[in-house]
């Protein structure tokens, strides 16, 4: 199971980040934020934006909301002014963890990451220690029984994804950042749903965890999912789905 696909599938499936409902608005929220201060309010003209638009809408956060969020971003009415930020650090056992942050106090997030880090057996690195080790990409879950491998295959490298890989229960699909959004596309198009769909920092080598070092590293993955300036997290552990039953 791995950290940039399966466990953040599963998560999905089991309801995880469901219960967390008012962490998953302020994320949203923030990004539509930030995606307007960086490209404009513009939909059309910033795609980044029209992906949060439609995050956003997916889970039911009203078009008030979203309006004031864009709004605040391009500065047409006052709010906190958030600051984009990555954070590299290390989990139990040398895992590489990245977490991209939008913050209004940068020393407040750093102190606040690095306590959550040391607390859970892991530690905050600097700039560039385990960057190297992800390259960004396109990342899209789906329900196993949406398509048989060949029309998914057909309908998904049609519209530029690079990989369909089988996860079990699930398909994920891989893209250059650049083809996501046209995958996205072919997708909603031939009336597939998805259960993910992200920009997202896949791993280049993964490290297997099992025992003391999968428990304190699914503790250190929970303690940083639930800080509140903590928009998205990359690891590169994997562990067994027997061992994941275990722990979970």
């Amino acid at each position: 199971m791995s950290g940039h696909s399966k466990w953040h599938t599963i998560k999905h499936k089991k309801g995880a980040l469901d219960a967390k409902r008012g962490k998953i608005t302020t994320r949203l929220v923030k990004e539509l934020t930030v995606a307007a201060r960086v490209g404009g309010g513009d939909p059309a003209a910033n795609p980044r934006l029209r992906k949060a638009i439609s995050d956003a809408k997916a889970e039911n956060i009203p078009n008030d909301t979203i309006e004031r969020a864009i709004k605040r971003g391009t500065g047409e009415i006052e709010g906190a002014t958030y600051e984009e930020i990555v954070y590299e650090g290390y989990g139990p056992a040398g895992v590489a963890i990245l977490l991209e942050a939008a913050t209004d106090n940068r020393n407040r997030t750093v102190s606040e990451l690095r306590h959550l880090f040391s607390k859970n057996g892991g530690n905050l690195g600097e700039s560039g220690s385990v960057s190297w080790l992800f390259d960004p990409k396109g990342v899209i879950t789906l329900d196993k029984d949406v398509k048989s491998e060949e029309e998914l295959f057909e309908i998904a490298v049609g519209a530029g994804a690079e990989d369909l890989r089988d996860l079990g229960d699930y398909w994920e699909i891989q893209t250059q950042p650049e083809a996501f959004e046209s995958v996205l596309t072919a997708l909603k198009s031939a009336s597939i749903p998805t259960l993910s769909a992200d920009l997202t920092r896949v791993p280049k080598t993964l490290v297997k965890l099992e025992g003391k070092d999968a428990q304190q590293m699914l503790k250190l993955y929970d303690a940083l999912d639930d800080h509140d300036d903590v928009q998205k997290i990359s690891t590169n552990f994997e562990m067994d789905d027997a061992e994941f039953d275990k722990l979970k």
